[in-house]
């Protein structure tokens, strides 16, 4: 449980990711006097062998929404990465009372009934080329490019061997699944939205923040100059903005 000064944070890692991206992040938001878990979603980490055609967004929205009852966490600031805020964006709205914060860094913001394929068209490309190979429902991580794109926006090369040991093929059911979002307490709870600047790949677009939130509150929209992995690249300066974001 957390004390009155300290807080829950839970950081969901992005597509092919595994829940070590965050091990630069994590242990500053900890010195900070907060608990923070970075869990492994099914078929990523060492959770790896799990992956199969049947692991969709569905599976992971309950891999969180389990470690949230099992911990029986409330008060939570809640982090997704990348494909991660369709993750997220769905935990908060099967359990919202546990729920006090949305972090979305450089992530998708899907509304009711959309799926990744819809928020980001540019991955039916990948899904394609899956249907196209020997497995059909899975899709190797991102290749990587040359600088300032790199991979994932890693472009140190140790930072990139690194990253790669935490790599791993993801379900094409995750990127196809549409997200359920249809319960009136998530409009009620915080967002905060932190967009990586400075290495977009090509045919990758950001919707637009609306202004106002859901909650009538002004939007929270930070920059922060780094590739799309800033927990690898900048994580001092991440752990400053997820700490406001609380």
């Amino acid at each position: 449980m957390s004390t009155p000064r300290s807080k829950n944070y839970v950081l969901v890692h992005g597509a092919w990711h595994s829940g070590r991206v965050w091990d630069r992040v994590v242990p500053l938001l900890a010195r900070a006097g907060h608990r923070v878990l970075a869990p492994s979603l099914t078929g990523h980490g060492e959770k790896e062998h799990l992956l199969g055609p049947d692991v969709g967004l569905d599976t992971h929205v309950a891999d969180i929404v389990a470690l949230l009852v099992e911990n029986q966490l409330s008060d939570v600031i809640l982090v997704g990465h990348s494909y991660a805020g369709m993750v997220v964006s769905a935990v908060a709205g099967q359990v919202p009372y546990r729920i006090a914060g949305l972090v979305y860094l450089d992530a998708m913001v899907p509304a009711d009934g959309e799926s990744v394929l819809d928020v980001v068209p540019m991955t039916g490309h990948l899904i394609e080329a899956a249907a196209a190979s020997g497995t059909p429902w899975r899709i190797p991580p991102m290749p990587e490019q040359p600088a300032p794109i790199g991979l994932f926006g890693v472009t140190d090369p140790a930072d990139t061997d690194w990253l790669r040991t935490m790599l791993s093929d993801e379900s094409v059911r995750c990127f196809q699944q549409p997200v359920r979002l249809d319960n009136p307490a998530l409009d009620a709870i915080p967002r905060t939205h932190i967009h990586c600047v400075g290495s977009t790949p090509p045919g990758v677009t950001r919707r637009p923040v609306p202004p106002v939130q859901p909650n009538g509150a002004p939007s929270q929209v930070w920059e922060l100059r780094s590739g799309h992995d800033c927990m690898v690249t900048v994580p001092a300066e991440l752990t400053e903005l997820l700490l406001k974001a609380g």
